[in-house]
């Protein structure tokens, strides 16, 4: 708690009105991968608190738009339509492509995830859990981006990710690894930046 309370991103995050820390490590990687633009449509998987949502909204602007899903509840926020559930059950998903059908017919220009399971500290169990999340997240990628849209996932270093990172390439033209300074250093965590869907 005491590294939580003191570390400079947790402060700016408060001072600059953003719900969590996270939300620089968004601007990070757009500002090297030139992620969002005006007038985009985009997916936010596990959005809560609602950090990312928050930088994508500005992002996109007033003619751009972005759909969040989470298990957990999150607060309102100007230019994000939010479906509180899991994207993998079937009305949720549903919800979420009515929604995005009144938008967008040829599908999203990005997918985000910030996605992580509740870490027990034992990897055995921690990894295989992080490894499914980012698994389904790229199948929902799979399903609603649009030809030559990116896809960016947080994703653990460990056993699968090579495997995960070779299926990555398959789907996009370019795929780069990418450790944002806002990311804690003992970390794991490590973002696939995933170019030109096929």
């Amino acid at each position: 708690m005491q590294e939580h309370f003191n570390d400079q991103f947790v402060k700016q995050s408060q001072s600059d009105g953003y719900r969590s820390r996270a939300s620089y490590k968004l601007i990070e990687l757009h500002e090297k991968d030139r992620l969002f633009r005006p007038g985009m449509c985009v997916v936010d998987l596990g959005s809560a608190p609602g950090g990312w949502s928050q930088v994508a909204a500005q992002l996109v602007g007033d003619s751009g738009v972005v759909f969040a899903s989470d298990i957990l509840l999150m607060d309102g926020i100007a230019g994000v339509e939010f479906v509180q559930g899991d994207f993998t059950e079937e009305s949720v998903y549903n919800c979420l492509m009515d929604r995005m059908g009144e938008y967008s017919h040829q599908g999203a220009d990005l997918v985000i995830s910030d996605m992580a399971p509740n870490m027990s500290g034992m990897a055995d169990i921690d990894q295989p859990r992080a490894m499914h999340l980012v698994e389904l997240a790229l199948d929902m990628a799979r399903s609603v981006l649009k030809r030559n849209g990116n896809f960016v996932a947080k994703v653990f270093q460990g056993e699968g990710f090579d495997a995960y990172f070779q299926d990555l390439r398959a789907s996009f033209q370019s795929v780069v690894t990418r450790k944002p300074d806002s990311s804690r250093a003992r970390s794991r965590e490590v973002y696939l930046v995933a170019k030109g869907f096929k």
